[in-house]
């Protein structure tokens, strides 16, 4: 038996051949134990109490999985920070802390979605501290549904309209919080997603940083059973 882990999907009712791929990839992992979701899922989440079609087909679909005995995680993202226990009380998956450790193939293992490793983007990390506030988040869950809609579409053309004029390094994680991550935690492996830049780096002392992939024309995963980690990248 294997535990898997993804990132980054981004689904949304826009892109049918990515929420394709997610379902395609769930009957592919037969021999899955576990399944971990490190953070943006979806492209953006407004709420527990989000009734589109779209999204209730994909959660029921991870309650699925779950009942058919893949125990499944889920670490927040920047994009799905407000999946809430609602969501996991309707799915049986279970919400795991900003960061996780845990052993793969026999190694100590820390699990991340990577953002808050990018502190060169201080603009980024602003925002962040803003919209992980709690305060701020009870604020927005208490708007309407079609106004948070709204407010998740002007996000998400604001944050694309800030990273096309951000240099490439900027967007990554900082090495030095990388390094200072390792030396503060009993850890030989960083797993994470976030920038977009599927890898597996070698580090000193024989460490290693595996970055997961995000899914477009290809999907990314990263396959670990008792002995190997695997990252793997396939079509969609």
């Amino acid at each position: 038996m294997a535990a898997y882990f993804i990132s980054d999907l981004h689904l949304q009712p826009s892109t049918p051949k990515l929420t394709e791929g997610f379902h395609a990839f769930l009957k592919q992992i037969d021999d899955a134990k576990q399944l971990y979701i490190l953070g943006d899922f979806f492209d953006a989440w407004i709420g527990d109490d989000e009734d589109h079609p779209f999204y209730l087909e994909i959660l029921d679909a991870l309650k699925a999985l779950v009942d058919n005995g893949v125990e499944t995680f889920f670490l927040h993202g920047n994009r799905d920070f407000l999946i809430g226990e609602d969501v996991a009380n309707k799915t049986g998956v279970q919400l795991l802390p900003e960061q996780y450790a845990l052993t793969l193939a026999g190694k100590n293992a820390l699990l991340m979605h990577g953002d808050s490793l990018c502190t060169t983007d201080t603009e980024y990390m602003a925002f962040r501290a803003q919209v992980r506030n709690p305060a701020w988040q009870q604020q927005i869950l208490s708007l309407p549904l079609d106004q948070r809609r709204q407010m998740a579409a002007q996000l998400r053309a604001q944050s694309k309209s800030m990273n096309s004029n951000k240099a490439e390094d900027i967007m990554d994680v900082n090495p030095n919080d990388v390094q200072a991550l390792f030396d503060a935690n009993d850890i030989d492996i960083l797993l994470h997603g976030h920038t977009h830049r599927p890898n597996r780096h070698t580090l000193p002392n024989e460490k290693e940083r595996i970055v997961l992939g995000d899914w477009g024309e290809t999907g990314w995963y990263v396959k670990a059973d008792e002995d190997s980690l695997e990252l793997v990248e396939f079509p969609i």
